[in-house]
């Protein structure tokens, strides 16, 4: 597709010349999310990359390969930038800092993750390249692991980035990242103790749960919607394994 963005400034995410493949309602788009951070101590893992993070990925890439950047290197930045970003990545921070990552991580806040050219985190996906329902952005249903074009994605490419990162401690964002990273520890492709799967997805669509997590809702105002044990039993559980990684990172 390197031509194709190259020569095309206004390419959308779903753009039908970077369609990778379809199966039924399901479609999905290329984006430049391939690039590894090999070395990397976390990984953030989402569910698929949405049109925003798609969007912002194609412009970078594309700026980054007419300015004369390397193909892995431009890959890089374009990874880096668009990887959770918008509202999600603010409320992402916040949340990594309130459990502990960043003290855990020997960083003064989970922003500087983000930051060009560092080297501690790496950013994925479930599915590695946007997949939309019914022309909208899939949000796990139907679940990856009894849909057979999507577990054929995940099979194919994140299983690949979970055997390039052995050593790395793996968190999911929200209820279907979780559930894929459990069948590979089941299946032995993850350590088990290397999965932190208690953190909830950092959307501004659960912004209520979100507030929760952070302490700045009280629970007698929360809505049926939120359950404050469960959100509480996964903020102490987070906290606790971000005490294994902050002993193995100072070793």
């Amino acid at each position: 597709f390197r031509g194709l963005i190259e020569g095309c400034a206004d390419l959308g995410p779903r753009d039908p010349r970077l369609q990778l493949e379809a199966d039924g309602r399901l479609a999905t788009y290329y984006a430049p999310f391939e690039h590894v951070q090999r070395g990397a101590k976390i990984v953030i893992v989402g569910i698929t990359p949405g049109p925003t993070q798609a969007s912002g990925a194609l412009g970078t890439l594309r700026a980054g390969l007419q300015e004369g950047l390397s193909e892995a290197d431009a890959l890089g930045r374009a990874k880096g930038v668009a990887s959770f970003s918008g509202p999600l990545r603010q409320n992402l921070v916040e949340m990594l800092d309130h459990v502990g990552l960043h003290g855990a991580l020997g960083l003064a806040s989970s922003a500087d993750l983000f930051a060009a050219g560092g080297s501690l985190a790496h950013f994925t996906s479930v599915l590695r390249y946007p997949v939309f329902l019914d022309g909208k952005p899939y949000a796990g249903n139907p679940p990856i692991w009894r849909t057979p074009a999507l577990k054929a994605q995940a099979d194919r490419w994140f299983a690949e980035e979970l055997d390039s990162l052995p050593d790395a401690y793996w968190i999911p964002l929200g209820v279907e990242p979780a559930d894929v990273l459990r069948r590979y520890v089941a299946a032995g492709r993850l350590r088990a103790d290397r999965l932190l799967d208690d953190m909830i997805h950092p959307s501004p669509q659960s912004i209520e749960r979100v507030m929760y997590f952070l302490g700045r809702k009280p629970r007698e105002k929360l809505s049926s919607r939120t359950n404050a044990d469960i959100v509480d039993g996964k903020v102490a559980r987070l906290r606790a394994k971000l005490g294994d990684v902050s002993a193995e990172v100072a070793q």
